[in-house]
């Protein structure tokens, strides 16, 4: 099996590379490129001609305009990368009878409720990142090809930026913080990602009836509150110097901290589709988090 890869670099891409090649030949590509072989999302008729060229079984789109607060003032670009580049790949994708897997976002939701969001769930984008995320959705579903997308929320990783790691680095810094505590979710590592795409993947080119849109991200909620305290109580047990006190950590309002782009409270996934079609375990996302950490505080 060879698998084209696109965004090799982001954080589920540098994932995948790992996860995919123990079950594939991967050709993976970041926004630059490699020689005649183009990985920017916004270049689409490169991007088909780089699909016609390696001519691979599986192409796997981790590349996105992830800037959600620029996007506001960047529509045009986001809806090139987020929405347009994927429906080149899917109909690329149709024309050579490849498999397509591609990553969406909780962010396709209002946010209303408390009700875990399942794949039926009527979508009502708030902000440009997440109508863009969900045009490249519709765009995919509507190409024919053989797909997998799988929609998560709130990753990290051990490389790159993320709030985990931003949460670290304010902790050390000041001597009190304010965090957002009416917006809630599930914390998805990377890897996690990564191996059940891989399983899926798998699972899929057996059973082509399993093509189809999931939710994917780890088991039970928190919000960005709790996430912090978890972060930094976990920090502080392995001995890291933290300038700000345990009770020096409160929780505010989202509209207390205005963004461009407006969030949704809600960002709970019901994984159920999900588990049941592949079989997979979704572990709490304490677990994740805590690996990452051991990671950076070893």
């Amino acid at each position: 099996m060879k698998v084209l890869l696109f965004g090799k670099d982001g954080q589920v891409g540098w994932e995948l590379q790992r996860a995919l090649a123990p079950i594939a030949e991967v050709v993976a590509l970041d926004r630059s490129g490699d020689g005649a072989l183009c990985g920017d999302l916004a270049e689409r008729e490169r991007i088909r001609q780089t699909v016609r060229t390696v001519r691979p079984d599986v192409i796997v789109n981790a590349a996105a305009y992830t800037a959600v607060d620029k996007a506001e003032a960047e529509p045009d670009l986001a809806r090139s990368i987020n929405a347009l580049g994927p429906a080149a790949i899917a109909e690329s994708s149709r024309d050579i009878d490849a498999w397509m897997v591609h990553f969406s976002t909780d962010y396709v939701f209002d946010g209303s409720g408390s009700t875990p969001w399942t794949e039926m769930s009527p979508t009502a984008p708030l902000n440009t990142y997440g109508r863009t995320k969900l045009e490249g959705e519709q765009a995919i579903q509507a190409s024919g090809c053989r797909h997998l997308i799988f929609r998560t929320s709130w990753v990290y990783a051990a490389r790159g930026s993320n709030f985990a790691r931003t949460m670290l680095h304010l902790a050390a810094e000041r001597e009190t913080l304010s965090i957002v505590e009416d917006q809630y979710g599930a914390p998805t590592g990377a890897e996690l990602i990564a191996d059940v795409t891989a399983h899926a993947l798998l699972a899929a080119r057996s059973n082509p009836a399993l093509a189809g849109l999931y939710h994917l991200a780890a088991g039970g909620e928190t919000n960005w509150y709790g996430y912090a305290q978890y972060v930094i109580e976990f920090a502080r047990a392995a001995g890291r110097p933290l300038k700000v006190a345990a009770d020096a950590i409160r929780g505010i309002p989202a509209q207390s901290l205005p963004t461009r782009a407006r969030r949704p409270h809600n960002s709970r996934l019901d994984t159920t589709r999900l588990r049941a079609a592949f079989g997979v375990n979704l572990p709490g996302w304490q677990s994740g988090v805590t690996r990452v950490l051991t990671e950076w505080t070893a």
